[in-house]
């Protein structure tokens, strides 16, 4: 093969079809391809991203094989098709379709699964109960609240995969790039807006981040998935430390090099899963400019992402490629000028966020409002719940419900007159606005109900640790136990103060295994931002509510003084110590 490509070759990169003509030619030729000079269209730089992977003597992923041979978006008359005949896909159409927002989630179920886009998290009554009556009509009859303040309802029909995309549609919401290789959907401060102290209102910048993405195919198709939040330093933390891009809202106090004011800090490569937190960079941003900065990063993460290796596709394998500050050189390009930097020195104190401010009654800015937050167990709601939410949300309060990224929802703009018709009403749904404080930050990913990967019953034994350690131990102080099925860690089990991760426990050597879970203790999120550390392997699920009350009792034992958080208890000693004193308590 020559040292350039040929016409047809060129004409590959700007069209799919002329692409897989010049796939099969490449298998036989007896030298790798070289990279083109340049290619147009907006899937140009991800074309160019894999010749230039094959040009080296890799091979592509079969995703990305996929993504070449036919764009996902492209495919909506074959998916309609396949609803026509009510067919499930292939793999490679099942991959396919996530781009679109609906999940093949057999064998757990014979269905799809559709997961929505929902810009900080914040929805109209109207749409809250259209998504009820839509899980009615072509789902399960529920919806589940995800760790991305977000919606996906389950037990979709072949036969209502195009239904299901077409009335989300209507009620004024979409599904677009809610899975596989695209920015998922960007969270926000759940009480943006109406939380006393907030720096910034995080509502207009997750909008505007949400409709560029939507707007701009380039962004669809990257190496792997890639998550946004804004934190606007509300009461409800976002975790935006646990993204690969964190807008975290911050003051900068007079004496920098940039005018004194509200900013955003930029920080990078969070993913949880892989023991890592995004880390602050240094660089400021000006609120008004987030999305064209994001834009620049994420087209940075194009031309640097593994085309190859998925598990080393996502923008922290990159940062530990290039380094830091190389990769904000190259976004400094992408951008055409420098990026702003400010010395921590000169960034306040941000405000006291509260671990408890997504559950229960709490006040508004707004003289005379409240907001209540809904306790949901383990984020499942069903559809009659969630007519008669947003119907709450219309009566009582403004008209909108807002989901959090810790599973659950609040309701604002509630005058004070009208508190106690809200909590009763609440109520009478089967639900509560109290919590105790295990059950306030409880979070479990959907589990092996529902998902393939998961080795355990997450939700179901969330339950069954808050029901038995309810019981038998009284906290005093908030906790934070999240489960979480499989590695991909959609519970964040590793930020948690204790941390389940799922597993299968062999429990003879014929090699019978049962679910249980792999512990870890200590984890944290924000100013305390800490990856846990394994303190128990292979328990069976049936021990883990033992397992979990000795942990809390052991901290209540041995903690210095009632004020001390789990957290600091933790932290502060060796995990052998943790374990011997957990051993050693008696139930």
């Amino acid at each position: 093969m020559s040292g350039d490509f040929t016409p047809e070759q060129k004409r590959y990169l700007e069209g799919f079809s002329s692409g897989l003509q010049v796939a099969r030619v490449g298998r036989s030729a007896a030298a790798p391809a070289t990279v083109p000079a340049k290619t147009t269209g907006p899937d140009a730089p991800h074309l160019e991203a894999m010749a230039r992977f094959e040009a080296q003597g890799k091979k592509l992923s079969d995703p990305e094989k996929w993504k070449r041979e036919e764009h996902p978006f492209d495919g909506y008359a074959r998916l309609k098709d396949q609803a026509e005949k009510d067919e499930f896909p292939t793999p490679a159409d099942n991959f396919r379709w996530r781009f679109l927002g609906l999940f093949y989630v057999a064998p757990t179920q014979e269905a799809y699964m559709c997961r929505l886009r929902i810009p900080n998290g914040i929805l109209t009554h109207v749409q809250f109960a259209g998504v009820a009556d839509l899980a009615d009509r072509y789902a399960g009859g529920y919806a589940h609240v995800t760790t991305r303040a977000n919606l996906q309802i389950r037990e979709v029909a072949a036969k209502n995969a195009t239904n299901v995309l077409e009335a989300v549609l209507d009620l004024g919401l979409c599904s677009r790039g809610a899975g596989a290789d695209n920015i998922r959907n960007v969270t926000g401060d759940a009480t943006a807006g109406i939380w006393p102290h907030e720096l910034i209102d995080t509502r207009p910048y997750a909008r505007e981040w949400h409709f560029h993405i939507l707007n701009s195919r380039v962004l669809t198709g990257l190496p792997r998935k890639f998550n946004v939040a804004f934190d606007g330093g509300g009461g409800v933390p976002t975790l935006e430390d646990t993204n690969d891009i964190g807008f975290q809202a911050v003051e900068v106090l007079p004496g920098a090099e940039v005018e004194p004011g509200i900013y955003f800090r930029l920080m990078l490569g969070g993913i949880t899963g892989h023991k890592d937190l995004a880390r602050d960079t240094g660089v400021v941003i000006l609120p008004k400019d987030a999305t064209k900065v994001g834009d620049a990063i994420v087209k940075a993460f194009i031309d640097h992402g593994d085309r190859s290796n998925r598990a080393k596709a996502r923008l922290k394998y990159v940062l530990d490629a290039l380094g830091f500050e190389t990769f904000l050189s190259l976004v400094e390009e992408k951008l055409g000028h420098k990026l702003l930097r400010v010395d921590a020195d000169h960034i306040a104190t941000r405000p006291q966020q509260d671990r408890h401010a997504h559950i229960g009654v709490h006040a508004q800015r707004q003289d005379g409002l409240s907001y209540i937050g809904v306790v949901l167990p383990v984020g499942k709601l069903l559809s009659a719940q969630m007519r008669e939410l947003a119907a709450i949300a219309h009566d009582c309060g403004d008209g909108e419900l807002r989901l959090t990224v810790w599973q659950n929802l609040l309701i604002s703009g509630i005058p004070e007159e009208r508190l106690a018709e809200a909590q009763e009403r609440i109520e009478k749904t089967g639900l509560d606005w109290r919590a105790s404080s295990l059950r306030a930050g409880l979070v479990a990913c959907t589990g092996s109900r529902g998902c393939r990967f998961s080795a355990s019953d997450t939700k179901g034994h969330a339950e069954a640790i808050a029901s038995y350690c309810e019981q038998r131990v009284a906290l005093d102080q908030p906790i934070n136990i999240h489960l979480t099925g499989c590695h991909n860690s959609c519970a964040q089990h590793y930020i948690s103060d204790i941390g389940l991760l799922g597993a299968r426990v062999p429990v003879n050597e014929e090699g019978d295994t049962v679910e249980g879970y792999h512990v870890f203790i200590g984890g944290g999120f924000s100013t305390e931002g800490t990856i846990g550390r394994e303190i128990f392997h292979d328990v069976k699920a049936e021990d883990v509510p033992q397992t979990v009350e000795r942990l809390l009792k052991a901290y209540l034992k041995h903690r210095e003084s009632p004020e001390e958080s789990f957290h600091a208890f933790a932290t502060g000693c060796d995990v052998a110590v943790l374990k011997q004193f957990a051993m050693k308590i008696t139930l």
